[in-house]
C-alpha cells in the first residue's frame, strides 16, 4: 500500500501485548504513520518472553529484565504507540466503537473510543475447581510476576519438594529447572504418556529420560485434591497415591481468553476461541482478533481448534494490521510445529499424529519409525534421532511427524515443516538437497531416509508390517536377522533369528504357509532381508522401525 494513502483506522486500539497484540501494533505503525495507535495491557509487562519463564525460575536466565522484549518507553520512542500497562479492558461498546478501561492501581474508570479493535487476551491457565487448588504453595506459570512468586517461594519457604500436575511442555520443562534448583520433583499426569501432544510410543524415551534423571513420574492418574500438612502440602491423585510437597504447580493447560468477546456478542468457534476469518476479523468487522484466543484451522485435519503457540500469534498480529491497513492478508491456518527441551533431550512434533487423524475421522494413512545418527556414524559424536513420518498412502502426502533425541531433532522437523505447509510428498523428500558435512549430517540426511523409505512403502518395494499389527495377524513367521548376540541380548517371544549375512544360505529354514515378517534393530537391515527375499517369491513385510520401535511401543502400552 501506498504509504501516502488515507488510512482506514484512524484510531486503533489493541487489547493485550506479548506475542499477538505487541507484532500487531509495530506492524500496524510500519503501515501508517498518521493513525493514533494505544495497547492496553492489564498486568505490568506488555511484551515479554513467557516462552523463557521455566527458565527464569530455574536460574537459567538470573535477570528478569533478560525476558522483557520491549518496555512501553521503547514502543512510545520508536514507534510512538502509547501502552497503558496495568489497565484493563471491562466492556467493549460495539455500537458506540467505545471500550471501557479499569486502571489496576487507583481503580480509575474511563472510556476510549476506536475506529478498529485488535484483541489478543490471550489464555488463562487451566484450574480445575478441586479442593485445596487455592492453598498458599500452589502455582500456575503464565507472567512474569507468576515466576517471581514460585522463585521467592522456593527461596523464602526452602522448598524441597515439588509435584508439577500435567506433563506437557511447561510441566516438563518446569521438571527440569525445579530439579535444577534442587527439589525433589514428582510429576502426576492424567494420561497414560507424557509430552501428550505426542502419539504414545513416542513419548517412551522422555519418560524414560525423566526417570533417569530422578524424576517420579505418575502417569493415568489424575489431582484429586491438595491439603495441608503437617510439613507443607499433601497431592492426593484419584487413584488414592499421596505425594508431599511444598510447592504444587498446576501446568494442566491454558483455556482461550474469550470473557470480553463473549460478552459483547462476538462469535466463538467450535473449540471455544474467538471466531475470526482468515484476514483475522471477527463477527465484528472492525474488531479483529489474534493469539491464543482465537480459533483457527487445522491445515493437515481442516478440524477448528486453538494452538497456544507465539509463532502463529506473531503471524496472526501482522497479518491483522496488514488486513485493517488494506495489504492482502491472509492466515493459512497452523500444523502445529513445537519443540521441548526434557533433560538434554529435544522433542519436537509439526503436522498431525496418529491420535489427532483418529480425532478426525481419517483413516487413510501411514507411518513408518526411522532411528538414524544426526550425522554420520564415523565423525565422533553421532546421537540418534527417533522419527516416525505420517503420510497419506493414496499420493504420499506429507500429515506429520515426531521427533525426539539430542542434537539435530528441531532441523529435521523444521524441514518436515515446511514441507506440510507446501502440500509436498514423501517423493519431494527423498529428493530434497539439504546440507551435509560430517559433522551436520549425511548424505542421505533423516529426512531423506524417512521420505526413501515411504516412498519404497508406496511402490510396493517395500512391503510393511507394524507391531500392533502382530495381535490380530493370522500367525505370520516372526524372522529376527540380527546377529546372534543382539538376539540373546533380548528379542520378540516366538522370533526365529537367522542373522541376515547367513540369510541367503538359509532359505529352506523359512516356511512357504506362512508370511515372513522381519525385523531387526531399527529397520534397515530387515528392510536388506526383504528386498532379497521379494525377489525369491516369498510373502514377507518388514516390522517398521525395528526392535528399537517395538519395545518403544510395547513400554507405552500399545500392545498390551
Amino acid at each position: 500500500m501506498d504509504e501516502t494513502r488515507e488510512s482506514p483506522a484512524e484510531k486503533l486500539l489493541i487489547i493485550g501485548g506479548v506475542a499477538g497484540g505487541a507484532s500487531a501494533a509495530a506492524r500496524a505503525r510500519r503501515l501508517c504513520e498518521r493513525c493514533e495507535i494505544i495497547v492496553f495491557e492489564k498486568g505490568p509487562y506488555v511484551s515479554f518472553a513467557n516462552c523463557g519463564l521455566p527458565y527464569y525460575v530455574g536460574n537459567v536466565i538470573r535477570e528478569q529484565e533478560k525476558l522483557l522484549v520491549a518496555s512501553p518507553e521503547l514502543f512510545r520512542s520508536r514507534f510512538n504507540i502509547e501502552v497503558r500497562t496495568n489497565s484493563q479492558v471491562t466492556a467493549i461498546d460495539r455500537g458506540g466503537h467505545e471500550v471501557e478501561v479499569r486502571e489496576v492501581d487507583g481503580g480509575r474508570v474511563y472510556r476510549e473510543s476506536y475506529t478498529k479493535l485488535i484483541l489478543a487476551p490471550g489464555a488463562h491457565a487451566v484450574v480445575p475447581p478441586l479442593p485445596g487448588v487455592d492453598l498458599p504453595g500452589v502455582f500456575v506459570l503464565r507472567t512474569i510476576p507468576d515466576s517471581r512468586r514460585i522463585r521467592a517461594w522456593i527461596d523464602e519457604e526452602a522448598a524441597r519438594r515439588a509435584v508439577i500436575v500435567g506433563a506437557g511442555f511447561i510441566g516438563l520443562e518446569m521438571a527440569e529447572n525445579l530439579k535444577r534448583r534442587g527439589l525433589e520433583v514428582a510429576v502426576v499426569e492424567m494420561a497414560r504418556q507424557v509430552m501428550p501432544p505426542l502419539d504414545e510410543e513416542m513419548a517412551v524415551a522422555v519418560e524414560e529420560r525423566l526417570v533417569e534423571e530422578g524424576i517420579e513420574v505418575v502417569l493415568g492418574d489424575g489431582l484429586s485434591s491438595i491439603e495441608e500438612s503437617a510439613d507443607g502440602l499433601s497431592v492426593k491423585t484419584a487413584s488414592g497415591k499421596t505425594l508431599a510437597a511444598d510447592l504444587v504447580l498446576l501446568a494442566i493447560g491454558v483455556r482461550p481468553e474469550v470473557t470480553l468477546a463473549r460478552d459483547c456478542g462476538l462469535a466463538l468457534g467450535t473449540s471455544g476461541g474467538i471466531q475470526v476469518d482468515e484476514g483475522m476479523r471477527t463477527s465484528d468487522p472492525d474488531i479483529f482478533a489474534v493469539g491464543d484466543a482465537v480459533d483457527t484451522t487445522d491445515i493437515v485435519t481442516d478440524a477448528e481448534v486453538v494452538v497456544p503457540l507465539a509463532g502463529p500469534a506473531n503471524r496472526q498480529g501482522r497479518i491483522a494490521a496488514n488486513a485493517i491497513f488494506g495489504r492482502p492478508a491472509r492466515f493459512r491456518g497452523v500444523q502445529a510445529t513445537a519443540v521441548c527441551g526434557v533433560f538434554g533431550l529435544t522433542v519436537a512434533m509439526t503436522g498431525a499424529s496418529e491420535k489427532a487423524l483418529r480425532r478426525s475421522g481419517c483413516e487413510e494413512y501411514e507411518a513408518i519409525y526411522l532411528h538414524p545418527g544426526h550425522h554420520v556414524g564415523y565423525y565422533p559424536g553421532a546421537q540418534p534421532i527417533h522419527l516416525k513420518l505420517i503420510f497419506r498412502p493414496c499420493d504420499g502426502r506429507v500429515l506429520g511427524a515426531q521427533a525426539v533425541g539430542g542434537e539435530g531433532v528441531a532441523r529435521r522437523i523444521d524441514v518436515v515443516a515446511i514441507a506440510i505447509q507446501q502440500g509436498m510428498t514423501v517423493y519431494d523428500l527423498e529428493e530434497a538437497e539439504l546440507c551435509y558435512a560430517p559433522q551436520y549430517g549425511a548424505a542421505k540426511d533423516p529426512v531423506n531416509l524417512a521420505g526413501m523409505i515411504a516412498a519404497n512403502v508406496l511402490r510396493g518395494d517395500h512391503p510393511l508390517a507394524h507391531w500392533n499389527e502382530l495381535q490380530t495377524a493370522e500367525n505370520p513367521f516372526l524372522l529376527d536377522v540380527r546377529s546372534s548376540d543382539e538376539f540373546a541380548a533380548g528379542h520378540v517371544g516366538g522370533a526365529v533369528n537367522i542373522p541376515l549375512d547367513e540369510l541367503r544360505d538359509r532359505l529352506d529354514e523359512l516356511p512357504s504357509d506362512r508370511e515372513v515378517w522381519t525385523y531387526c534393530a531399527v529397520g534397515q537391515r530387515a528392510y536388506y532381508a526383504t528386498r532379497a527375499l521379494v525377489q525369491r517369491g516369498v510373502r514377507v513385510r518388514n516390522l517398521s522401525g525395528g526392535y528399537q520401535t517395538y519395545v518403544a511401543r510395547r513400554d507405552s502400552g500399545r500392545d498390551r
